[in-house]
């Protein structure tokens, strides 16, 4: 497997590496990454280089693809569920309506410029489609402006006003990214570099929200679906704020393997591995190799660091490959560098990079955004964009990577020891191949690093789904609800539900059941079936399920194998935060059912 690898290299000789020390080894701060030496970088890329043998450098080099001009607004307008923009034949008209109706200023005026954009090209290259005016998609800049930022629950108007002041270790979820940093960006006369505070890593804090936090994993795939298309169309508005212009490569297409371990892609993987564990999300080879590395403990110093022997290495992956799902593999005969070693192989001989081809470029551009706070704020709009597959992935990873950093005082791994050694396996794959100065390569490593020591230290917060992207997907509902029901069949269907429904609870409900101030909450697969609630200011959704856990008596229940889900009405279905008050929810979403089901692991 290791001569497979044909990524980009990237080393130096003895000389050149001891001048780039010497600059740059200050202190040892364990906060900034720039007052470090970058050695560790360098001598993991060298590793690579020599682990990847000598055969490799026969094997072909693919570059990667700009799009030409407008095929790249085409294309972000298709991904954002937008291409009826300037193709009226690929969507339906009414959904993009919805979608547009929750817009921001800034999230239309990203869209406004990839239509005007595609509009001047098609102008150009003189074709026949028919692209609507930007004057029929959206309302006059005056108007935009004062409808308080279309469909943004009056979080945000034109001035700032409704952006309360925010310390900057504060994450506003409520507020739009794009809006906050436009008025960052107002506030300070077009920005400018990052403070004195925001050379190192804060603490930032999310607030808690009285109808609970959504965490990736939490919604249903309809409404996931509807998150990404806003979070691509956020994240470029954000970075539209910075004058940042992205420049998404396109999938490279390269010959990968069918089967096996390495050097396959993530969904084939999974493929293989649900036939024999159903609902795994993460590759059981990356399971297991991280299980084996913490079987051995992680206060192993330079864990991670230091190699294993190239040659056993290539050996254990050629046995793997035979015998990983024959389930005779001997593990214990697996050394804990080896391990290690064996692991970044796994990630770099991905045929596409884990953090996708698509949006690498927005991933290494992060960095040019004025605080970190905003930096912040693109990376989890960045996660969220994210395959499942490659997210799941990324999350396991990001983990381990924690639980190494948490011995750093026995196995010398600090946060950026960590990322410089992960960040040549995250970021140089297969097809990346491109002819750049040494000054551009330096400035590369020093980017990848810290963009990998962002993700590891706020891994946490960005698996969090916005409160204002989730009220925007909350409205669009609403507003395809109400196209809907214009439906006459769609009304009497309705109707049945709404009858079957009342027919149910009436011969359920106990006397005093349904008087205003209760809830009943369901639960299908349990011999208590559903089950009355009084709601009050202090209801929270963990005393329902301890409530629940208590009354159900068909057999035992642990707490923590069930959970309370919003179901319907203006979402499609939610896993609730346990910390979530049932009366502000009711008051968000009237016409939900609440349903208590087994955790699904």
């Amino acid at each position: 497997p290791g001569g497979r690898y044909t990524g980009h290299r990237i080393v130096r000789s003895p000389a050149r590496n001891a001048r780039r020390k010497a600059a740059l080894d200050r202190c040892a701060s364990q906060d900034s990454l720039d007052e470090l030496s970058l050695d560790d970088y360098w001598k993991e890329v060298e590793n690579i280089h020599q682990s990847s043998g000598s055969d490799a450098e026969q094997q072909d080099e693919v570059q990667l693809k700009v799009p030409d001009e407008g095929e790249q607004e085409e294309a972000w307008l298709a991904e954002a569920g937008l291409a009826t923009l300037f193709d009226e034949s690929v969507a339906v008209p009414e959904d993009t309506m919805s979608l547009l109706s929750t817009l921001t200023r800034t999230q239309a005026a990203a869209v406004q410029r990839r239509v005007e954009t595609v509009k001047q090209t098609l102008r150009k290259k003189n074709k026949q489609h028919q692209v609507p005016d930007v004057r029929d998609i959206f309302k006059p800049p005056t108007e935009l402006r004062g409808s308080s930022c279309a469909g943004q629950a009056g979080s945000v108007c034109e001035n700032g006003e409704g952006i309360a002041a925010r310390s900057e270790t504060h994450v506003d979820l409520e507020a739009s990214f794009s809006e906050q940093a436009l008025v960052y960006k107002e506030g300070t006369k077009g920005g400018g570099a990052p403070s004195d505070a925001d050379d190192k890593l804060p603490t930032f804090r999310i607030p808690r929200e009285k109808t609970g936090t959504t965490k990736v994993g939490d919604l249903g795939p309809a409404d996931m679906k509807k998150v990404q298309r806003l979070a691509l169309i956020e994240m470029t508005a954000l970075f539209d704020t910075a004058s940042i212009d992205l420049k998404a490569h396109k999938a490279v297409k390269l010959k990968f393997k069918e089967s096996g371990l390495f050097g396959v892609p993530l969904s084939t993987l999974l493929e293989q591995d649900q036939k024999r564990v159903p609902g795994t999300k993460v590759p059981l080879i990356l399971q297991r190799l991280i299980s084996r590395i913490e079987e051995e403990g992680l206060d192993t110093e330079g864990l991670l660091r230091i190699p294993g022997v190239a040659t056993r290495v290539k050996a254990m992956c050629l046995e793997l490959e035979v015998k990983f799902y024959e389930g005779t593999f001997a593990w214990e005969t697996l050394k804990q560098h080896d391990a290690a070693s064996v692991l970044k192989l796994f990630i770099r001989e991905l045929p596409h990079p884990l953090l996708t081809v698509e949006h690498l470029s927005a991933f290494t551009s992060v960095l040019k955004l004025p605080t970190r706070k905003q930096q912040l704020q693109a990376l989890n709009l960045l996660v969220l964009l994210l395959p499942q597959a490659s997210r799941d992935t990324l999350k396991v990873l990001l983990e381990f990577f924690e639980r190494v950093i948490d011995h750093k005082e026995q196995n010398k791994m600090t946060l950026n020891n960590v990322a410089m050694v992960m960040a040549p396996n995250i970021f140089m794959f297969k097809g990346f191949r491109h002819k750049i100065s040494e000054q551009q390569e330096f400035n590369m490593a020093s980017e990848m690093a810290n963009i990998v020591r962002l993700l590891i230290r706020y891994q946490n917060l960005l698996w969090t789904i916005p409160k204002f992207i989730m009220d925007q997907v909350r409205k669009q509902n609403m507003e395809n609800q109400k196209k809907m029901s214009r439906d006459r069949a769609m009304r009497k269907i309705l109707k049945k539900m709404a009858y079957d429904r009342e027919k149910s609870d009436k011969q359920e409900k106990n006397p005093g059941d349904g008087a205003q101030g209760f809830i009943r909450v369901q639960a299908p697969q349990f011999s208590k079936i559903s089950m009355a609630v009084q709601l009050t200011n202090d209801l929270q959704a963990s005393d329902i399920l301890a409530r629940f856990v208590n009354q159900e008596s068909g057999h035992p229940v642990k707490r923590e194998d069930i959970s309370l889900y919003e179901v319907g009405g203006n979402i499609s279905e939610r896993c609730l935060d346990e910390e979530a008050y049932m009366k502000d929810l009711m008051e968000l979403n009237p016409s939900a059912d609440w349903v208590i089901r087994p955790v699904q692991r």
